[in-house]
């Protein structure tokens, strides 16, 4: 009886009907493998090489990136990069979040200073000055105010005497026994009347001039030092960033950090300065313009005043053509531009 020899299944070797080898137990074992790769694998290739006994052939599976379930293959070579496209609303996004950052610190600041802990850059002859421009200013907002209250007086007064002279006009000539007393008294209250139009004319002068500069050339200085100490609270908190970002540590971490800040400390720094001279030089201008607009207009104030209650039509009416000032004269409208030419 014949004994089976033992199979070892190493040197196993199937072979076709043409003495060829047959390899497709191997590839069904590498398709086997590749299906059980998971799709997320990372690498660029697998290499699986599978030896029969005496064979040198080799089995190679290339496992790519895996999308939807298809296999992509990369491509290799050099890659450009080509310009980045700007994104209006990516610009739009990052001046709001520049913005948003600028605000956080500045309020940050004000916080600070209100509470006593944060220190401010003063400068105490700039502030002094400006301090007493805010001063000056509702101290000549209060002499409008009473000055347009006289003019308002003093038309209804014009207005009360013009009325009554008529009256006593009317009545002069229908009283034969009272007619000159009637005429007397309307030709006084007439002669009033147009002094009055006079003095309002001088006052209502004065009035335009002083609300000129405390409305507007006041006012443009005082938005200028606004700006000025929005400029101050925005270099304050850079400062602060700086100074607590250079009491820290200095690595590789916080050096950028630090000469990012340093660059936008000295941006601001710039800018205050500038502003700092920008409002020492219109209080410069604005002190000069306010003393010669000032003595012009009180002068006129005064010689108006003291020639009306003094009874002097003519040097009432020679204050008003040693300023220029033009009476409109009652019920008369003024002239067309078709008049003017």
């Amino acid at each position: 009886m014949a004994q089976e020899s033992p199979k070892n299944s190493a040197a196993e070797i199937p072979v076709t009907s043409n003495g060829e080898v047959d390899d497709s137990h191997e590839h069904g074992f590498n398709r086997d493998l590749k299906r059980s790769l998971p799709s997320g694998l990372g690498l660029s290739e697998t290499q699986i090489t599978s030896h029969g006994f005496d064979s040198t052939k080799e089995g190679i599976i290339d496992a790519g990136a895996f999308q939807g379930g298809q296999r992509t293959q990369t491509k290799s070579g050099p890659v450009i990069l080509a310009d980045e496209i700007k994104n209006p609303a990516m610009e739009k996004l990052e001046l709001v979040r520049k913005w948003s950052l600028n605000t956080y610190k500045c309020t940050r600041q004000i916080i600070s200073e209100k509470l006593g802990r944060g220190s401010r850059t003063v400068d105490l002859e700039l502030e002094a000055q400006i301090d007493i421009l805010r001063d000056n200013k509702k101290k000549y907002e209060n002499i409008l105010k009473l000055a347009q209250t006289l003019s308002t007086q003093l038309f209804q007064m014009v207005h009360t005497q013009r009325q009554l002279g008529d009256a006593f006009a009317d009545l002069s000539l229908k009283s034969l026994e009272l007619h000159e007393e009637f005429g007397y008294n309307a030709d006084t209250q007439k002669l009033l009347a147009k002094n009055g139009e006079t003095l309002l004319g001088a006052i209502n002068f004065f009035i335009a001039s002083v609300n000129t500069l405390v409305n507007k050339t006041i006012e443009d200085t005082l938005m200028t030092v606004k700006q000025y100490e929005s400029a101050r609270i925005e270099y304050d908190a850079y400062r602060t960033d700086l100074e607590e970002l250079n009491l820290g540590p200095r690595d590789a971490n916080t050096l950028p950090k630090i000469e990012q800040s340093q660059h936008l400390f000295q941006a601001h720094k710039e800018k205050y300065d500038k502003m700092r001279n920008d409002v020492s030089i219109k209080l410069k201008f604005l002190e000069e313009n306010k003393v010669k607009v000032l003595h012009n207009q009180l002068v006129l104030f005064h010689n108006a005043i003291a020639a009306y209650f003094a009874g002097n039509q003519k040097q009432l009416e020679q204050t008003l053509k040693q300023f220029h000032i033009k009476l409109k004269t009652p019920g008369v409208d003024a002239p067309s531009w078709l008049e003017e030419q």
